[in-house]
């Protein structure tokens, strides 16, 4: 690890010097939002974003992507063939990813990169992508990373991590990826590095006091299963859901998706999608039976998975990085910091919660 004092004067230059080698992504202002965008020449990512409406998982994980393309035209030399279909995965960088985007990449990889299963297109995606993150200075007031083990300046994930110090950029280069880009941007003065870290700390310091919201997480794993999945509560917290899905589509951890087949003549094509679990043919039998049928279920799927499920099975924190998007989004209020207390609360009383 090392650390490179970047001045202001010198960003442009540096982004340009560096697309020279890497397609390069960022933080966009789109009429009133924000969004990850493929930075033309000149453009340059807006960093005083708070955060983008949609994480930028698209970028490795696209929401609609062709896997395959096919003919059954036994008039063409190649009927009958099955064709991956071409893809760019030549080096990209995302520049001015938060810190809990970059960390929902690493949570997701545990689904598509396992001993067993490995998802070519997620895995060749993310190898060809570098991650340089800005620490948060000023965090949304829905924001409660700091209890879903992120935090403005947290580096898991990260290849390079920028704090802007004032008139300068400190990066602090985390990886080997990271040094490739550092150097393709021709950024070489080092910093002190006493002095250097003392600085992120205190921008780390005076960021998290600006947290004001919280989740509580530590009794979800000594709860059983079946007695939080039964609890009292779910009808209450699901009663308002209208099943639109932008909670899944907003989160950066969610990773369901479905493979279609688009057909026009003898040829067509075949799809991954982005898919919701809030969806009521997520789970639609060919039988025309579906063990989530009514919402009540999906919305306690939803929560369970990311805050029981997935706890339990990987042994570790919550599927959540605490970005807020899903409470900001949510057009009928339901808020994971409420129903993530409300199930910590079960699980330490032994008993169903009160209601709030």
């Amino acid at each position: 690890m090392k650390m490179i004092t970047i001045n202001k004067s010198e960003w442009a230059d540096g982004l340009q010097k560096a697309a020279q080698a890497y397609r390069l992504f960022g933080p966009v202002k789109e009429k009133e939002f924000h969004s990850f965008k493929r930075l033309q020449d000149g453009v340059l990512p807006d960093l005083a974003c708070l955060n983008t409406r949609l994480s930028p998982k698209h970028l490795i994980y696209p929401q609609s992507e062709v896997m395959f393309d096919y003919t059954l035209d036994e008039s063409r030399a190649d009927h009958h063939i099955l064709k991956e279909a071409a893809r760019d995965d030549s080096p990209q960088a995302v520049v001015g990813i938060r810190p809990c985007d970059a960390k929902a990449f690493v949570l997701v990889r545990m689904n598509f990169d396992t001993p067993e299963y490995q998802d070519p297109y997620w895995i060749r995606a993310y190898e060809a992508t570098t991650l340089v993150g800005l620490g948060c200075a000023a965090p949304c007031s829905s924001c409660f990373c700091t209890t879903a083990g992120c935090g403005p300046y947290h580096e898991e994930g990260l290849d390079v991590l920028l704090a802007d110090a004032g008139n300068h950029y400190l990066a602090k280069v985390l990886t080997e990826k990271g040094a490739k880009f550092v150097a393709a941007a021709g950024w070489k003065t080092a910093a002190e590095p006493q002095a250097a870290d003392r600085t992120i700390a205190a921008l780390k310091q005076a960021s998290e006091s600006k947290i004001t919201s919280f989740v509580q997480t530590d009794n979800l794993r000594s709860t059983e299963t079946t007695d939080l999945h039964n609890a009292a509560f779910w009808e209450e917290v699901s009663f308002s859901c209208i099943n639109c899905g932008t909670c899944t589509f907003s989160c950066p951890t969610c990773w369901c998706f479905d493979i279609q087949d688009e057909n026009r003549g003898k040829a067509g094509v075949r799809m991954k999608n982005w898919d919701s679990c809030m969806y009521p043919l997520f789970t639609l039998h060919g039988t025309g039976h579906n063990p989530r049928g009514t919402k009540l279920h999906r919305v306690r799927q939803r929560f369970m998975h990311k805050l029981k499920y997935f706890v339990d099975k990987y042994d570790r924190g919550i599927h959540c990085v605490g970005c807020g998007r899903c409470v900001r989004l949510c057009p009928v209020n339901i808020d994971i910091r409420r129903v993530c207390n409300m199930m910590n609360n079960f699980a330490a009383s032994g008993a169903a919660c009160a209601i709030e």
